[in-house]
């Protein structure tokens, strides 16, 4: 019986549609983090009797015919990039973008990253880094000395030294967008790497147009929405029940055609 493999592609996509809503809901206090949502389309079709085929020698033609689906496959999982919450920390080298953009990180291995998390830290030579000590791009030092850190909302990083009083501008934060923030190609970390799907990156100043605002003293929260995301759950998991039941049902079909004389 079809239903079986049918019933059986439907009881795997929801278990990956569950798979993806327990990872957004592991993820509701992570800095920065954009959710996802499984996408699914069906499977080719069986035609039985075709549509359009003549049904008579009078020319007339079948209106619908017969098709019999074979079930559903995953199409994609997209992330939703809109914005999250911004939560006040006070800690001056925390940053959140306010609009579109991503932070330009230096990878390891030369290459750069994208992230919207800006929980930043200072490393020991006095570099703005991630939480994985990677380097804030273009490369942001804070002197020695400095007793007043400000970084207005065009990214302008702004510093009072002791013994001076006018502020001194030691660097300027860039923000990248990409015409498919979802064709970007999470790597873990809070990190983004460019793809050909995402498109080149276009570098800019915050505030101008087309890209955000920088917010001091702020941390970008999670977008995951919990009620939202346990209603998928009880959906998925209520379709994974009724694909199973399908199953059982066919499953009895069978045995009852076997058992006939």
């Amino acid at each position: 019986m079809r239903a079986l493999t049918t019933a059986a592609t439907g009881m795997q996509a929801q278990q990956l549609n569950v798979e993806v809503i327990s990872n957004n809901l592991a993820n509701m206090n992570t800095t920065g983090f954009k959710r996802q949502r499984a996408e699914f389309q069906d499977l080719l079709y069986q035609n039985v009797q075709q549509m359009g085929a003549a049904s008579s020698d009078a020319g007339t033609i079948v209106p619908t015919g017969v098709q019999v689906g074979l079930g559903v496959q995953t199409a994609s999982i997209y992330r939703i990039t809109e914005q999250g919450a911004l939560s006040n920390t006070g800690n001056p080298f925390d940053l959140a973008v306010s609009g579109e953009g991503y932070f330009r990180v230096q990878m390891p291995d030369g290459s750069d990253g994208f992230t919207r998390a800006g929980n930043f830290a200072v490393s020991g030579d006095g570099e703005l880094v991630t939480s994985e000590g990677y380097t804030v791009a273009p490369g942001i030092a804070i002197p020695n000395g400095a007793r007043q850190i400000e970084i207005n909302i065009q990214g302008q990083v702004q510093v009072q030294i002791d013994g001076q009083t006018d502020m001194q501008t030691v660097g300027q934060i860039e923000l990248a967008t990409f015409f498919n923030q979802a064709g970007l190609e999470a790597i873990g970390g809070n990190l983004f790497l460019e793809t050909a799907a995402s498109g080149s990156a276009s570098l800019g100043t915050p505030g101008s147009p087309g890209f955000g605002d920088i917010q001091q003293g702020f941390v970008e929260t999670s977008n995951v929405n919990s009620v939202s995301e346990i209603t998928a759950l009880i959906q998925a998991q209520r379709a994974y029940e009724m694909n199973a039941r399908v199953i059982t049902a066919s499953d009895e079909m069978m045995a009852a055609s076997s058992n006939l004389r």
